[in-house]
């Protein structure tokens, strides 16, 4: 695992499967946290900057969708995105980007996530991402019919 700081042995398995994503290696995110129920992704911001010279609002979203995707995956229960919101509030003041995600709800096929993007104590955006469960552990959901 890419240095990760403070993750306890039951969710070894879910950052291990979210180092392995080439989207988030190239940019450089890193699980820092799993603690309290809230996954905490960090990235560096360099090589992100848009027309205006201040962080892309893609880059923001990524490490957003990133925890999210780290979050509604950590009880070993596939689940995809349905559904993503984001408004963004500031630029980024820093040289880092830091996702903190948390589950919101949670019915029996969907759940939902927020997620607050900081750089430094700024808070950049708030994310909220719905998430559909693809499987339950050891049993695939099979799909609907028309």
């Amino acid at each position: 695992m890419n240095g990760s700081a403070s993750i306890p042995e039951d969710y070894i398995e879910a950052v291990r499967r979210s180092d392995s994503c080439e989207f988030a290696r190239m940019l450089g995110m890193v699980v820092t946290g799993i603690e309290d129920g809230r996954v905490r992704v960090t990235m560096p911001i360099r090589g992100t900057r848009n027309a205006h010279g201040t962080t892309h609002g893609g880059a923001i979203f990524a490490i957003a969708d990133h925890a999210f995707g780290i979050a509604a995956n950590m009880e070993g229960i596939d689940q995809i995105a349905i559904s993503a919101h984001i408004r963004y509030f500031s630029v980024p003041a820093g040289d880092s980007l830091e996702a903190v995600a948390r589950r919101v709800s949670e019915g029996e096929m969907t759940s939902v996530y927020a997620v607050d993007v900081y750089s430094g104590d700024r808070l950049v955006a708030a994310f909220e991402g719905v998430g559909f469960r693809t499987g339950f552990p050891g049993k695939a959901v099979k799909p609907a019919t028309r």
